[in-house]
Order: structure tokens, then sequence, then C-alpha cells
């Protein structure tokens, strides 16, 4: 009796693995890849703003290409990771983010002074944000 029963749930567990591990969420719902991506754009947003700070061009392509590997790693295909980086809705929603995340760390992102002060101490802390500066 055992053996009739166990059978047919093995098959169904072994059909159901697939479908599984292709269900995965959507990379803005991944805090790996999506907070990583977050600390680029407000990098990339110091940067422009600030008279005096620059980027490590080199170490940001290293970090998105980085990004890049690990989310095709987790199963995500090239244009899964294309339509995340170029979507005008997710542009809009990480802009959104950094913003929250700016000023829970005190910070108005829409002043440039403070933007700078904040981009400084990120260098000197050697933070992710500090480490894409110089």
């Amino acid at each position: 009796m055992f053996k009739r029963l166990a059978l047919p749930a093995l098959i169904a567990a072994a059909l159901a693995a697939p479908v599984q591990a292709q269900s995965k969420p959507p990379l803005s719902q991944v805090p790996q890849i999506d907070d990583a991506l977050m600390a680029i754009a407000i990098a990339d947003d110091i940067r422009k703003r600030c008279d005096g700070i620059g980027a490590r061009m080199v170490r940001a392509y290293i970090t998105i290409n980085g990004l890049k590997s690990k989310a095709q790693s987790m199963g995500y295909t090239d244009d899964e990771i294309e339509d995340y980086v170029t979507s005008k809705e997710e542009k809009a929603r990480m802009k959104r983010k950094a913003l929250a995340w700016l000023a829970s760390q005190g910070v108005d992102g829409a002043d440039t002074a403070q933007l700078c002060r904040f981009g400084e101490r990120q260098i000197d802390r050697n933070s992710a944000i500090g480490r894409l500066l110089h």
C-alpha cells in the first residue's frame, strides 16, 4: 500500500520541482540586486551633481557586471535583466526608493549641498556608495 502511494507522490514532487525553480520574484524584489543597484544610482547622482566628486567608472562597471552575473546565476534571463534596468517604471521606482533611503539617512536628495556632503562622508567611510566615488 505504501509503495502505491509513495510513487505517485514522488512523481508529483519531481514534476513540481522545476515549476518551483522557475518561479522567481521580479528583480526589483531581490534585495541583494535591487539595493546594490540603488547604491550605484545614488553614487551616479552624486558624481553628476557634486563638483569635486568623481566616479570610479571601472569599479562601477565591475559592480554592474557582477550584479548581472548574480542575476543570471539566480536564473534571470538577459531580457529580464535588461527590462529591469531600462524600464521607465523601474527607473522611477528606483528614484523614489533612493530618495526615501537618503531621507532615512537624514539627507534631502533634492538638496545638492546635503547630497554632496553625504557623498564625501560615504567616500570617507568606504561604504558601498563611497567605493564607487573619489
